[in-house]
């Protein structure tokens, strides 16, 4: 999962979320931002109406807590998510692990995207912030 910063940065950039089942996201109020949520036809369904998409708890007798705004709701985008988002730019994903006899070497996640015609990496020590970090590139440039 990426982190909350990175994906507070891709929704200010202007990246939309369309809710979905088995999207995850955070609300943006004190006591429920250690909480991550998850889009689901049982528990929390998104509506959409005119004036915007409201997610709606259903059955959550545990929280006093109706519906949210999709605009107080922070999406939390998955792996295969930022993938697809990145669409025809995506070159690739590599694996680096260090070897051996390397010190203070940690496993990363080097993105390739294409932007505007040239071939740039992105370095993460997880797959998602890797992509998400590239997505917002895209996004940044596309505004």
């Amino acid at each position: 999962m990426i982190s909350t910063e990175l994906a507070a940065r891709l929704r200010d950039a202007g990246l939309v979320w369309r809710p979905a089942d088995g999207d995850r996201f955070r609300i943006d109020a004190a006591d429920l931002s250690a909480e991550v949520f998850t889009v689901s036809t049982m528990t929390i369904e998104a509506h959409d109406y005119p004036t915007g998409t409201i997610l709606g708890f259903n059955g959550t007798t545990e929280w006093a807590l109706d519906s949210v705004a999709i605009e107080d709701a922070l999406w939390l985008p998955r792996e295969d998510q930022l993938r697809d988002l990145l669409r025809s730019t995506f070159r690739g994903l590599t694996r680096t692990t260090p070897g051996a006899g390397e010190q203070g070497g940690a496993e990363r996640y080097d993105v390739e995207v294409e932007l505007l015609g040239e071939a740039r990496t992105f370095t993460a020590a997880d797959p998602a912030e890797a992509y998400g970090t590239a997505l917002l590139a895209l996004v940044e440039l596309s505004s």
